[in-house]
């Protein structure tokens, strides 16, 4: 196992610590872990990159330890009351969603790492929890944090639609062609959206095999 995922492993093995403290009322202290936690999903990105560590495994598990975390802090703050379920059950339906276009590319023999869009989500979603841990007490800010997690959410289901939309017609293409899914007309087809820098190539790429 490569040092960035056990950098990984170690932000999942911090998620149970910080809901404990949390829930036990150490608010400063938990939010030392959770900004700790975050931390290392940047520095473990850094390591993978920088030391040519960039492993399969370390694709999956980075995206996965980053929805525990900050689900985990919704669902107290849920909980609590301090957040609505509809916010949190929208960031659910994403992450679902997402997770079920990586699987299923998994199945194809691809896996899909973390795109620039949902890192700008989990940042923009990290910072908002941490100001809601640090300034408890205030109706106004706690809805503005949910504000800025649930516009910056529904902008990545936007991408994320888009890039469903381009697979479907991906596979009309390759089908019009003669080819079945994972044909070479396919292929062909989303290596030249690769190269012309389209967004959400890789969901182009699950929902084809999907199809």
């Amino acid at each position: 196992m490569t040092t960035a995922s056990k950098i990984t492993l170690v932000r999942v093995v911090m998620i149970p610590i910080f809901m404990v403290l949390l829930l036990l009322g150490y608010r400063w202290v938990a939010l030392a872990v959770f900004i700790l936690a975050s931390v290392t999903d940047f520095v473990d990105g850094y390591v993978a990159r920088h030391y040519n560590q960039v492993s399969d495994f370390g694709k999956f598990l980075d995206p996965l330890a980053d929805k525990l975390l900050v689900t985990a802090c919704m669902l107290i703050f849920t909980e609590w009351g301090r957040m609505p379920s509809w916010a949190v059950m929208i960031v659910l339906a994403r992450e679902f969603a997402v997770t079920g276009l990586r699987l299923v590319a998994v199945g194809n023999g691809r896996v899909i790492a973390a795109g620039w869009s949902g890192k700008v989500k989990t940042f923009s979603t990290m910072v908002g929890l941490c100001v809601m841990m640090a300034f408890p007490g205030y109706v106004w800010l706690d809805w503005a944090v949910t504000a800025v997690i649930t516009v910056t959410t529904l902008t990545t289901i936007g991408w994320l639609i888009q890039g469903m939309l381009r697979g479907g017609r991906v596979y009309a293409y390759s089908r019009s062609l003669g080819y079945g899914a994972g044909g070479e007309a396919q292929e062909a087809y989303l290596k030249e959206l690769m190269l012309r820098n389209i967004g959400g190539y890789d969901f182009v790429y699950a929902t084809v095999a999907a199809l």
